[in-house]
């Protein structure tokens, strides 16, 4: 088993033990965080929504210095996203990158159901182009991620010397109903 597949494992049981227990499972005691005064090495990139109700920490049952997180509104990728990423990857050697969007997104929603204003309307208008004519919200959410998925892999495979194989990236979606994460396969 490849790094990245043992680490998509234990976030898998993460968010299994999450769903059954309803609690914070992660490691925040002082001793872990003198233990991380000397550098972090995470053991995955998450890309998520800033939305509150998002948190991937407690989604996976995570402590301090287990995961880097980027959250921005519809986890959408753009230069900043992956200059994060190329950081977590190339310097702190982290071997699996996941992009987890949510349902009831409000970007996504912003998305299907009108124009939007401002600064936002970036966010919205690369969400539209990510779900094309689709009107459900749920397969929209699917689509953004899947998106979201393949411009990462697109951003690092182009390289002679790739920084990130088709099995460090992963793809899903976390139901803020019943805590579950659903893991998508490219197929999707």
């Amino acid at each position: 088993m490849h790094t990245s597949e043992i680490v998509l494992q234990t976030l898998k049981e993460g968010n299994a033990a999450y769903v059954k227990s309803g609690a914070f499972a992660g490691d925040i005691s002082p001793e872990k965080r003198l233990a991380l005064t000397g550098g972090q090495s995470p053991r995955a990139v998450i890309i998520t929504c800033a939305d509150s109700r998002v948190i991937p920490e407690v989604i996976f049952s995570c402590g301090l210095g287990e995961l880097f997180t980027i959250r921005i509104a519809g986890n959408v990728i753009d230069a900043h996203q992956l200059g994060s990423i190329e950081y977590a990857v190339s310097h702190l050697k982290t071997p699996l990158v996941v992009i987890l969007g949510h349902t009831g997104c409000g970007a996504v929603q912003a998305a299907l159901h009108g124009e939007a204003d401002g600064h936002i309307r970036y966010i919205v208008d690369t969400i539209r182009e990510a779900i094309g004519e689709e009107k459900d919200p749920r397969a929209a959410c699917r689509l953004n991620v899947l998106c979201a998925g393949k411009e990462i892999r697109a951003a690092f495979s182009a390289e002679e010397d790739p920084l990130l194989q088709e099995e460090q990236v992963a793809c899903a979606v976390y139901d803020i109903e019943t805590g579950k994460v659903e893991w998508l396969d490219e197929d999707d």
